[in-house]
């Protein structure tokens, strides 16, 4: 949360956010109209990062058998479970580990694509 506050704090600060709060506008209206939409791509960074941060915590906990019992479905968990026969059938662990890793790689790409364009400096003539 203080990336962003730190985000956030040059952008309220700016001319137009001051404007409208001197038109009367409420907090409300000033957070969701002025000051969220210029955070949209630091808020989807933080968001990408915290998913695969929870996913490897997930993952790590069921690796260690502390979170779902072998009946259920887990990635982890089929991990841990075919980690003894790797060399009889090294698919059984490399596809759960490709799917976490998939699902990583998958989740911050999205939020990149969600991520309003970086304005790109003109090119001299």
């Amino acid at each position: 949360m203080r990336g962003v506050a730190a985000a956030a704090a040059p952008i309220a600060a700016t001319g137009y956010v001051e404007t409208a709060s001197a038109g009367g506008e409420r907090l409300w209206y000033l957070m969701t109209r002025e000051v969220l939409p210029n955070l949209r791509s630091t808020l989807l960074a933080l968001f990408g990062l915290r998913f695969v941060e929870g996913v490897y915590v997930v993952s790590i906990a069921a690796f260690l058998q502390l979170g779902p019992q072998p009946p259920e479905a887990d990635w982890a968990l089929m991990i841990r479970e075919n980690a003894p026969g790797i060399l009889l059938n090294p698919w059984a662990v490399a596809a759960p580990c490709l799917a976490i890793g998939l699902l990583a790689i998958s989740v911050n790409l999205a939020a990149e694509a969600l991520a309003p364009a970086r304005p790109t400096p003109e090119t001299p003539l």
